[in-house]
């Protein structure tokens, strides 16, 4: 049985215990890389993550194996505080599929990394490390309660400024962000869906696909009452 003392070899060896490669057909289906894998579903990585619980140099350890389960369980695992930006970095560097950059890009956002590596991310060229900046954009507006709002609104310009990327998983991640701030609150509604009307009325088909879908849903009857606006 695996406990919080658990090493980084014992955890690899009981992932390994639980391969199952009648899920990897399935999974790349999804989008899912499936080189390293080892077909081991995302809820049971993370039973396994409450069992053993936060420990750093173990995550560090379990990122290092290249396993795509021990990578998400090492994002599952780390300790936001201990953290670097180094190591953001790092990860970021080895970053193949959207599924890995949306499991770590909480940890990320938990680690109050988004000020330095948001603006980072979206400048590079790399589609996932680009899908980075985004995803993290997105996780602050639901989770970073107490965050300033003009904090999160900021981070619409680089929205505008992305949405042009045709790439899959970029514009999907662009599009999600601009949804999220707008679904924040009513105070960040109202500058998200100005920006969405804008985008849907773009020429370029990508920004304009981004715009038309967050102004569906944050017009939404369901959102405005929640909101209150």
């Amino acid at each position: 049985m695996l406990s919080p003392s658990s090493p980084a070899d014992a955890v690899i060896a009981h992932l390994k215990s639980l391969r199952a490669e009648e899920n990897l057909a399935g999974m790349a289906r999804f989008g899912i890389e499936t080189k390293t894998a080892l077909g081991i579903s995302n809820a049971e990585l993370r039973r396994i993550a409450r069992s053993i619980k936060r420990h750093h140099a173990r995550a560090l350890a379990l990122w290092a194996s290249g396993i795509r389960e021990a990578r998400l369980l090492a994002a599952f695992t780390a300790e936001p505080e201990k953290l670097t930006l180094e190591t953001a970095r790092l990860w970021a560097g080895d970053f193949n599929s959207w599924e890995i950059v949306d499991g770590v890009a909480d940890i990320f956002v938990e680690a109050r990394l988004g000020a330095i590596l948001i603006p980072e991310f979206a400048a590079d060229q790399r589609e996932f490390i680009r899908r980075t900046a985004f995803t993290m954009i997105a996780v602050s507006a639901v989770h970073l309660k107490d965050e300033p709002d003009d904090t999160i609104l900021a981070w619409l310009a680089l929205i505008e400024a992305h949405a042009g990327d045709d790439r899959n998983f970029v514009k999907k991640a662009v599009n999600w962000a601009l949804r999220q701030i707008g679904k924040r609150n009513a105070h960040c509604h109202g500058p998200a869906l100005s920006l969405a009307r804008i985008l849907a009325a773009a020429s370029d088909r990508t920004a304009r696909w981004i715009g038309k879908d967050a102004v569906r849903e944050l017009t939404n009857s369901a959102v405005l009452l929640k909101l209150k606006v």
